[in-house]
């Protein structure tokens, strides 16, 4: 595995086995725990937003501590993401499948006409 990039599927193993290791406190990974993984995911987003109100985007540009406790977070929130995955026995081949084919049907999509029609506005 590779510490400059990292798949889907190895993100899955890695929280299998974080998973695995602390098993006896945290009990058997279910899809009904989805739920909860999906509001501790929020949470840390709560944190990630939460630092970039306090200390700023540039701060997380060009500040190494900011930057660091900023990607601690996000990945945080990625491992819930991938708990998430993993409880509702979702494959990385599935994943990607939906992925491309969301990322096909926004490459159609015009945002701003969909936008405004979501807020009753004509342009943004």
């Amino acid at each position: 595995m590779s510490d400059k990039d990292i798949s889907i599927a190895e993100m899955q193993n890695l929280q299998r086995e974080l998973q695995e290791a602390n098993k006896e406190k945290w009990g058997e990974q279910k899809p009904e725990h989805a739920k909860s993984h999906l509001l501790y995911m929020v949470e840390e987003m709560g944190e990630c937003i939460s630092t970039i109100k306090k200390k700023g985007i540039d701060s997380i540009m060009q500040d190494k501590e900011v930057r660091a406790r900023f990607l601690e977070e996000i990945t945080d929130v990625q491992n819930y993401y991938i708990e998430v995955l993993n409880c509702l026995e979702i494959t990385p081949e599935e994943y990607a499948k939906a992925y491309i084919e969301k990322h096909n049907y926004n490459m159609k999509r015009n945002f701003s006409e969909d936008n405004a029609e979501k807020y009753n506005k004509k342009t943004f």
